[in-house]
């Protein structure tokens, strides 16, 4: 019987520890969220910088080709094979496509195209959003009906708010920006699938190997053709984009989703949209009015909605 007990509080200390190791896991990955969101939140601001001095396109694929040369450095300096493994060659083109084309791209065309960074920082606040989908349909959990309510709540403040600043219709910057947000959700979910087993500074550093027959001779052909006039500010703002929010802030941002999980962890995305208005006001002195903060604000709500009720009750074949 002595040892029955024994055994019993045995097993309640293993279960007690592993508890407090999940917590402080969870806890230490959602911090680690937080440093990512608060580096990119400073990309449109910083995009809008280099866009001074450089062509769209041309900031695109050098900010890319600049991350790349870090990567690789630190590939180099850390002993690792430079080539990702074969088996996740997929799951690393979509990063590639996602968050080293597609939203530096789409967003940099927008913000090049009339869209202020107030503007696109309320479109894209549905990207906590985008992404929660993205790792339900990858996942295959069922989330309760109240996460695609809240998703439709949150689509549908962007779409009023778009409407009623573009005179009832979507500018082309507006499809731009969606389309920025489609490839970072995408971006997001595959590379925190691909952190709960590779460090996440080799995520982002593979991705960019990967984009890098692209990346790199585009920037060549593209520096001599854009007829580019870089000054102080423009490389600056380069700079920020492609260490900063093209290499850098993936390294915790990953970390923390695979740490905390997309869902726990990915809820401190919630705070970069008003963190972006911050900046846009700061950096760049835009003003806008209480209408873009109440869109701002009914986003977040939205989105907090989606990841608390996609938490509760939801089935959950891995974690996520």
């Amino acid at each position: 019987m002595r040892d029955d007990d024994s055994a019993i509080r045995t097993a309640s200390v293993a279960a007690s520890r592993a508890e407090a190791a999940d917590r402080r896991s969870a806890w230490l990955g959602t911090v680690l969220a937080l440093v990512g969101v608060v580096s990119f939140s400073g990309s449109f601001p910083g995009t809008v910088f280099g866009m001074r001095g450089f062509d769209p396109y041309l900031l695109t694929f050098a900010r890319a080709g600049l991350a790349t040369l870090a990567a690789v450095a630190c590939l180099a300096m850390a002993g690792v094979p430079l080539l990702p493994p074969r088996r996740h060659l997929r799951s690393y083109l979509v990063i590639a496509v996602g968050v080293v084309f597609g939203f530096p791209l789409f967003s940099a065309l927008a913000l090049h195209g009339g869209a202020s960074t107030a503007h696109a920082a309320v479109v894209t606040g549905l990207l906590p959003a985008a992404t929660a989908v993205g790792a339900v349909l990858r996942a295959g959990e069922r989330p309760r009906p109240l996460f695609w309510i809240a998703c439709a709540g949150g689509a549908l403040s962007i779409t009023i708010f778009v409407l009623t600043r573009g005179g009832g219709r979507f500018a082309v910057a507006d499809l731009l920006l969606v389309l920025a947000l489609v490839g970072a959700a995408a971006g997001y979910t595959e590379g925190g699938r691909l952190a709960r087993e590779t460090p996440g500074w080799r995520v982002i550093s593979y991705s960019l190997v990967v984009a890098a027959p692209v990346t790199v001779p585009v920037t060549v052909v593209l520096a001599f053709t854009t007829d580019p006039s870089p000054d102080a500010v423009s490389l600056g703002g380069l700079a920020y984009v492609g260490l900063v929010s093209m290499f850098l802030g993936f390294i915790p941002w990953y970390a923390g989703l695979a740490m905390g999980g997309i869902a726990r962890a990915g809820q401190v995305q919630l705070a970069q949209p008003l963190l972006t208005l911050l900046w846009a006001w700061l950096l760049l002195g835009e003003r806008f009015g209480w209408a873009t903060v109440a869109a701002a604000l009914a986003v977040l709500v939205c989105v907090a909605v989606t990841q608390v009720s996609r938490g509760l009750g939801a089935r959950r074949p891995d974690r996520t």
